[in-house]
């Protein structure tokens, strides 16, 4: 079964049943892991703990099957259950700031465009911002998500997530002023 059939598996009067059978559930999996991972890698940027929260992600999702009633159900709940892991997996690390290896260019590969010293600065501000704004952040600035799927995603009025964005985004440029005043 091939990525493009999960939409067909989910619409049929038996997709429980054939979600949970290993090429059913695979099918899922290849649809959606690019998403839960990317959530996950741009709320820590750490591939390892990234890795980790989706496969939990993954797990949560087969044992909750039978609470999915269709594909765009599926889809808002592996985005708020992602957004929802990597919230508790920051408050449980205890705010350790971790430098991951994979970040690090190779001595022998090309640097990409851009400037690298800011790029890591902007990332460094990124992860000072409070959890709740960090991942409204991601998930508009990264996910390309409306502040309406983010307030229904995580459960906040959506004036509530035009707050997160609008003080987050507020954040980032008093704190990149005072580094470039430096």
């Amino acid at each position: 079964m091939v990525a493009g059939q999960m939409a067909e598996v989910m619409a049929s009067a038996g997709w429980r049943t054939t979600a949970r059978e290993d090429a059913g559930f695979a099918a899922i999996v290849r649809e959606h892991q690019s998403m839960v991972y990317s959530i996950a890698w741009h709320f820590f940027r750490n591939r390892a703990l990234a890795e980790e929260i989706a496969q939990d992600v993954f797990l949560a999702l087969f044992k909750n099957l039978d609470g999915i009633e269709s594909p765009g159900h599926l889809e808002a709940w592996l985005r708020r259950t992602t957004s929802n892991r990597c919230i508790d997996a920051w408050r449980k690390k205890g705010h350790k700031e971790e430098i991951p290896m994979e970040g690090l260019p190779e001595p022998s590969g090309g640097m990409k465009m851009g400037d690298p010293i800011l790029r890591e600065t902007l990332r460094k501000m990124v992860a000072s911002l409070p959890e709740q704004q960090r991942m409204v952040m991601v998930l508009k600035y990264t996910e390309d998500m409306d502040p309406d799927e983010i307030a229904g995603m995580l459960g906040m009025p959506v004036r509530t997530v035009w707050s997160h964005l609008r003080r987050g985004v507020g954040m980032l440029r008093e704190k990149l002023g005072r580094v470039m005043e430096s």
